[in-house]
């Protein structure tokens, strides 16, 4: 499903972290399919693979993501071998109004992939800005529509700043990050299933807005 080629052909920014991004890493009929199969999300929040149910096309498309010839590939733009780490994915089907504020990842994580399962994205928030620092929204090095079939990924560190402009409303999305190693892989997948819980437990709190 995925065209890990294009993957292998995107040109890797180094400045401000290193970061790239390619679009149609999926065919329109693949994108279909998953989109038909997508996770039934009502709620904000990143969920883990094990707190949803889907159909087969997106099982097909979790598949490749977990293949070592795509963690080969990503691995390859960023100079890190990431075919012996393990990998979470986690994914999203709605956004609220405080998503996207600046901020980096985690330092368990060594790269974040997402790839978006949208239609043509139209709305002017919601778009994947890398920044140049933790501070201004605004002074971004590239912006990213969330458009069906694009791929972003960064290599994680102190600078890798990245957010956007709010939105409220269905944005889907997978998330995939190598982690450092299985202990960093229990602690992360623990809070997003707190969460996940949480989310299930007291709706009143996760309306989106």
């Amino acid at each position: 499903m995925i065209n890990i080629d294009l993957i292998s052909k995107a040109d890797v920014a180094r400045e401000p972290f290193p970061f790239f991004a390619t679009e149609r890493v999926l065919s329109d009929l693949d994108l279909e399919a998953i989109q038909n199969d997508f996770p039934k999300i009502e709620k904000p929040g990143i969920f883990p693979l094990s707190s949803l149910e889907y159909g087969p096309a997106f099982k097909k498309l979790i598949d490749d993501i977990q293949s070592p010839a795509l963690a080969e590939a990503v691995g390859k733009k960023f100079g890190v071998d990431l075919k012996g780490l393990p990998l979470m994915i986690t994914v999203r089907g709605q956004a609220q109004a405080k998503d996207g504020r600046i901020h980096t990842d985690t330092k368990d994580k060594v790269v974040t992939c997402l790839l978006y399962l949208n239609d043509k994205w139209e709305d002017g928030g919601g778009r994947l800005r890398m920044l140049r620092s933790g501070t201004d929204l605004e002074d971004y090095a590239a912006e990213i529509p969330p458009n069906g079939g694009s791929f972003a990924a960064f290599k994680v560190g102190e600078r890798s700043f990245h957010g956007h402009r709010p939105f409220v409303g269905e944005r889907r999305y997978v998330m995939f990050n190598w982690v450092k190693d299985e202990s960093a892989l229990t602690r992360q997948l623990g809070r997003h299933k707190l969460s996940s819980l949480v989310k299930k437990l007291v709706p009143f709190f996760y309306k989106g807005k």
